[in-house]
């Protein structure tokens, strides 16, 4: 858990780069000292007019001349120092941001799949990307418009307060006010509880316009609009709400901002005008109210960059919180001493597991116990919701079991070392996921140190070869926006590609020819016949006909085993399997057109015999 929130916890994403952010401040400092030498110039200028004015031949020329070059070269130095300050800010921005999403992706790959399954994807999507942009708002644009604006006001009232302390004192009240307005602002009642609650309408909105678009074939077929989505529309008009309540809530406070920031004069003229009544004829003191009234802009003008520095600083907050509440999500823990499998057999021994509260709560298995061995293959049957996925998911360590214990060659699962792990499991799962990346670079994530004659090959064995070699660029071929989109069966070729690359003693499939067309559906069952050779292989199984000569069949029912052995033993038995294999090969006869026909004029006919 983070011991630092709010500004403090930014400061410390910011320190991560403290030597660039040091350089940007001075830098920006400098900038801010530079840019009041104009402001200089036309008082000294003014002055020198004021002290001649009833003979303005006698003014300096020379020495007014200067001025103006010094004017210009302040104004020169300013940018050419704000130029220099904003690069190293950038600079130490972007390393920040670099590292922070590179720090995020790695931590979210170590959580459960629980997390992720309960977590919007418009939400995390948000995070990587809105809400680091936040910190680098902040680092790159803020801190150097802090440090400006710290050096200006101090430097300025330094000097204001050498000159005369009751008209510095003058404007040290407008600034007094504008500072109280902006905390006011930051920490007003229920302030951070408002922006919370806008940001969490504003990641409702996001998963759902995710959840809208992933969905736009539904939409579109049943004539359906946004009005219609109702979740969608619901969070859209709650984030416009809120949005309005942000206006009306901040409004008052930043125009009074401004209203004062602009009134340095409205301040200084009364005081000034008292003071001058006192003594008409003092031409120097004429000449220091006339500093007052040509400097305090100088003062206001860098004051206006913290305008919105309240709102920036608390959406920043509001992001940074977000960040860390997914960097203190626990990852899936790691053994001190990773125990290495003797062999590739997996163990259930007792298993149970629950998905909580996504789950309502109830056991997704119960008391599971077998053992696929190596170089054999089991396969897992049952209706919809039995728990064959849940069981393939759990080798891996996807979640972590309620008790008992899932064993590799003697090793719990729990004391294997994930990447380990990760390598000595392969998956083909129904619904494959290929990256907006090349066709090449889908099929080397498999084992991406391969050589690119392996990759060839496994593309050859997965019968990938012949239909890469049609797309435009081949293997080259991008998949995804700006690229071409692959039917189910390519698809899934590409993800058997990818086992055969990885070549890990653990296979896991998830019915991998389900999108084959007959015409490629023997050539992938070769395929996947060489890649089980010698391997642990756990089948879900779909279409029954492709594990009859499964070593082991495991008939899954409401989260326990009901059935076990093989297609023999279990058809002979009568039970669930036999059940399911004559519905099997009965719904493999089914048949449209004249055979219905006939059926119905069959049924008629006795109908009418026996009526």
């Amino acid at each position: 858990m983070q011991n630092k929130t709010g500004i403090a916890r930014l400061l410390e994403i910011a320190g991560e780069r403290r030597g660039l952010l040091i350089v940007s401040g001075l830098l920006s400092a400098l900038s801010a000292i530079a840019s009041l030498v104009p402001y200089a110039a036309v008082y000294y200028i003014l002055r020198e007019l004021l002290e001649h004015a009833a003979a303005p031949a006698g003014a300096d020329g020379a020495a007014m001349t200067r001025w103006g070059v010094y004017a210009l070269l302040g104004l020169l130095g300013s940018l050419a120092l704000m130029y220099a300050g904003g690069m190293a800010s950038h600079i130490a921005a972007f390393r920040i941001l670099y590292g922070l999403r590179i720090k995020l992706s790695a931590h979210i790959a170590r959580l459960p799949l629980g997390w992720l399954n309960g977590t919007s994807t418009g939400a995390v999507k948000k995070t990587l990307e809105q809400n680091v942009e936040k910190v680098e708002t902040f680092v790159a644009h803020q801190l150097p418009d802090l440090v400006q604006v710290a050096a200006t006001t101090l430097l300025m009232i330094a000097v204001m307060l050498t000159l005369n302390v009751w008209l510095a004192l003058a404007c040290i009240v407008p600034i007094v006010l504008a500072i109280v307005v902006q905390m006011k602002l930051m920490s007003g009642s229920g302030t951070q509880e408002h922006v919370k609650r806008y940001y969490d309408s504003l990641e409702r909105m996001s998963g759902a316009a995710v959840q809208y678009v992933r969905g736009m074939p539904a939409v579109k077929v049943f004539g359906q609009t946004v009005h219609s989505f109702r979740r969608f529309y619901a969070d859209m008009m709650q984030y416009r709400d809120y949005c309005v309540k942000f206006t009306d809530q901040f409004q008052n406070g930043f125009l009074i901002f401004k209203v004062v920031l602009v009134s340095f004069a409205a301040f200084v003229l009364p005081v000034g005008v008292f003071l001058l009544s006192r003594s008409p004829d003092s031409v120097a003191f004429a000449s220091v109210l006339l500093f007052f009234l040509i400097m305090s802009p100088g003062i206001s003008a860098p004051m206006f960059k913290i305008m919105f520095l309240t709102s920036t600083l608390r959406d920043i907050r509001e992001g940074v919180e977000r960040i860390d509440r997914i960097l203190t999500e626990k990852p899936v823990p790691e053994p001190e001493r990773p125990k290495q499998p003797a062999s590739f057999d997996i163990e259930f021994a007792n298993v149970s597991f629950s998905y909580g509260a996504e789950g309502g709560g109830s056991e997704a298995l119960s008391d599971i116990s077998f053992t696929a061995r190596q170089g054999e293959v089991t396969a897992l049957v049952g209706p919809s919701g039995a728990g064959k996925s849940t069981v393939a998911n759990l080798v891996p360590r996807f979640w972590d079991v309620s008790s008992g214990a899932i064993r590799i060659g003697g090793a719990d699962i729990r004391e294997m070392a994930s990447e380990q792990l990760m390598d000595t499991v392969a998956f083909v799962f129904q619904d494959t996921f290929l990256f907006y990346d090349t066709i090449y670079n889908n099929i080397a994530v498999g084992r991406p140190e391969a050589a690119p004659e392996e990759v060839y090959a496994a593309a050859f064995s997965a019968q990938c070869h012949e239909f890469i070699g049609k797309l435009p660029q081949g293997y080259e071929t991008r998949i995804g926006e700006g690229g071409v989109y692959l039917s189910g069966g390519e698809e899934q070729r590409i993800a058997v590609a990818r086992a055969i690359l990885k070549n890990a003693p653990i296979l896991v499939l998830d019915e991998a020819t389900a999108f084959a067309d007959p015409e490629n559906e023997y050539e992938m069952q070769l395929a996947l016949g060489e890649l089980m050779k010698g391997k642990t292989v756990v089948v879900i199984a779909h279409r029954l006909a492709t594990i009859r000569d499964a070593n082991l069949i495991l008939v899954m029912n409401e989260g326990r085993i009901a059935e076990r052995g093989a297609h023999d033993k279990l058809i002979a038995a009568d039970g669930i399997y036999a059940r399911m294999w004559r519905a099997y090969t009965d719904s493999a006869e089914w048949r449209l057109g004249a055979d219905r026909e006939e059926a119905t004029s069959n049924g008629r006919a006795a109908q009418h015999n026996g009526g």
